[in-house]
C-alpha cells in the first residue's frame, strides 16, 4: 500500500509533497505516447539534453511487441518548472528531433 499524502510542502519546490511520515517526495507521472521510430527514440539523447538541468528523471519503457507506443515514469522535482518547460519551443523542437506524436500523448499523475 502507498504512503499517505497529506499535502504539499510550502518551503518545497514547487510540486513536492509529504508524507504522514514527514517525508517529502516529488510528483511522479507516467506518461505515454508514440514516436514515428523506436530505436531512434530509445537511443536519442534529448530527453536527457531536455530534462536533465531541471533535475527531472525518468524510467523508460517501450512496447515489447515493438510498436511505436511508448511510456515513462518521470519524478518532476518542480512541476511549475515542468509546465513552463514543456509550453516552450525547445520542448516542441525536442520532440520533433525524437518523433514524438504529441496528438497521441497521456499525462497521468499521481494520486
Amino acid at each position: 500500500m502507498g504512503e499517505l499524502l497529506i499535502g504539499r510542502d510550502p518551503t518545497r519546490p514547487s510540486g513536492e509533497q509529504r508524507t504522514q511520515t514527514g517525508e517529502t517526495r516529488v510528483p511522479t507521472l507516467l506518461v505515454f505516447h508514440e514516436v514515428d521510430d523506436l530505436d531512434h527514440w530509445l537511443s536519442s539523447p534529448k530527453r536527457e539534453e531536455f530534462f536533465g538541468p531541471l533535475g527531472i528523471t525518468m524510467r523508460i519503457f517501450h512496447d515489447p511487441e515493438r510498436s511505436n507506443r511508448v511510456g515513462l515514469i518521470v519524478d518532476v522535482p518542480d512541476m511549475a518548472a515542468f509546465e513552463q518547460a514543456m509550453a516552450t519551443e525547445d520542448a516542441a523542437e525536442a520532440m520533433r528531433h525524437d518523433g514524438v506524436r504529441p496528438e497521441t500523448m497521456l499525462v497521468l499523475s499521481e494520486h
